[in-house]
């Protein structure tokens, strides 16, 4: 596969994310509503935190074996990087939120974040797991493997779907209706780094590369959690909330059993 149709192909998975976005313009939610956008989208973000450490742990598992029989300067590395990114992951996003966001925030309660601001901050976690999966698809095409880095393609186009909706249920949660031009820049965001890990990945391999951008995925994702379980816990409906949670892990299960059938 040559490099400008691993490209664009790779451009084309990453932006399939606009496809889930226009959902964050459904105007007026219930109550109701609102709790179960909140949860599905949390659902999926908790997908995603179990997914990133998952296949960031792969690299870091293989490195502990060599270690045993060999030099551990590779696992050490990895695992300072892991813990490195994970923390400016997650730290990032609470100093970023006290410095610049909540002094800004209008039209939420005290200490609380807006909901577009909250979809940005799910959006860069987001961006950090598909500059990943970009770094995938430009290594299977560059080693040969095209079969995989097809389905790698579909697979992770599919599941980018869903994460348009797990950026846009805050928003729809919050009542309120963004702009097409706040909807193009989240998607940006969260879809752009598809294309440029495509790129990357095609130029060159790095374990290093490809645990650091999972870890900093993970930390931000897990501050992005906490801060929808408080949304959840002030809307009720723990029931339907329930539901949520279990219809937005099982969707993006779903779409990632896709890319796990086509690499077998």
């Amino acid at each position: 596969m040559s490099f400008t149709t691993t490209v664009l192909l790779g451009a084309i998975a990453g932006f399939t994310i606009y496809l889930g976005l226009p959902f964050a313009r459904l105007p007026s939610p219930s109550r109701a509503l609102q709790s179960f956008l909140n949860a599905l989208a949390n659902g999926i973000l908790v997908f995603l935190l179990w997914d990133v450490i998952t296949k960031a742990s792969e690299p870091i598992n293989t490195a502990l074996v060599t270690a045993q029989h060999g030099s551990v300067a590779p696992f050490a590395a990895l695992i300072a990087l892991f813990a490195l990114g994970f923390g400016l992951g997650l730290l990032g996003l609470v100093y970023l939120e006290r410095i610049l966001i909540r002094p800004t925030a209008q039209g939420v309660r005290a200490g609380e974040v807006a909901p577009q601001q909250l979809a940005l901050m799910i959006a860069v976690g987001i961006g950090a797991h598909n500059f990943s999966e970009g770094l995938a698809i430009g290594q299977s095409a560059v080693s040969g493997a095209i079969s995989l880095a097809t389905i790698l393609i579909v697979g992770f186009a599919l599941h980018n779907i869903t994460e348009g909706f797990g950026i846009g249920a805050p928003i729809v949660a919050g009542g309120i209706r963004p702009s097409w031009r706040f909807l193009g820049l989240a998607g940006l965001i969260g879809g752009g780094p598809t294309f440029l890990g495509t790129i990357v990945g095609f130029g060159f391999h790095s374990d290093y590369l490809f645990v650091a951008f999972l870890s900093l995925a993970a930390g931000s994702i897990l501050y992005v959690i906490g801060e929808l379980l408080g949304a959840g816990r002030r809307l009720g409906l723990r029931e339907l909330a329930g539901w949520g949670l279990l219809i937005g892990f099982l969707a993006g299960y779903a779409t990632d059993l896709v890319v796990t059938w086509g690499g077998a």
